[in-house]
């Protein structure tokens, strides 16, 4: 079971998962209605472009899943562990995150799909740098695994069986996190276009500021 969650995971989750929604809301708009922030979607495109034949399609969608890989790897090297904790190197994820949102958006203005193998990538690092905390799956990025484990607490708790309300708070976080996000960036790309992506940029060097403040003050 989940003991008492520290507000920082609350608050960072929901942020995290805030900023995730958010590219996801502009990739949807903005990619022919493909996901960056998660490579289910982008799996079904691939193999629906291996059917058609369309080697252009498929290796842009390859370089997609490879490139969100890719970001994962980052997160490895940088924080060197799965599990979340305060201390580590957060901050320099962040860091590059917004580093590859800001190359994402310099190459969508000027019409390379390039940018969106960055967003990927961005979104993967994201995806890998928050795994886990106390036992419980912490993913910022999608949402699927979060309404699975919804559903078999719900059904265990119809059972009779105990189940551990701390942690389904913080899953409930992190999806109202993602579906605001999702608001905020369908709302941006309607009005800027790929431009909506300086927000998460700026969100995102925020947050590192503020975790780097929180890392030296604990």
């Amino acid at each position: 079971m989940m003991q008492r969650l520290p507000r920082w995971v609350e608050w960072g989750g929901f942020l995290l998962a805030m900023n995730a929604g958010f590219v996801n809301a502009v990739g949807v708009l903005g990619f022919r209605h493909q996901a960056v922030s998660h490579l289910t979607g982008i799996s079904t495109f691939f193999s629906i472009e291996i059917m058609r034949g369309d080697s252009l399609q498929m290796m842009h969608l390859l370089c997609v899943m490879i490139f969100f890989v890719l970001g994962a790897i980052i997160s490895g090297v940088v924080i060197g562990h799965e599990a979340l904790r305060l201390g580590r190197q957060y901050h320099l994820a962040l860091w590059i995150e917004a580093g590859l949102l800001t190359l994402s958006v310099l190459l969508l203005n000027h019409g390379w799909l390039s940018g969106q193998w960055l967003a990927s990538a961005a979104c993967g690092l994201q995806n890998a740098m928050t795994s886990t905390f106390s036992g419980a799956v912490v993913r910022t990025t999608h949402v699927s695994g979060l309404f699975t484990d919804i559903g078999i607490a719900l059904g265990l708790r119809i059972r009779g069986q105990a189940v551990d309300k701390r942690r389904l708070t913080l899953y409930l976080i992190l999806i109202g996190g993602f579906v605001t996000g999702g608001v905020l960036g369908a709302c941006s790309f309607m009005r800027w276009q790929f431009n909506a992506l300086w927000w998460p940029v700026c969100h995102i060097i925020g947050l590192s500021v503020l975790y780097f403040s929180l890392r030296h003050r604990a």
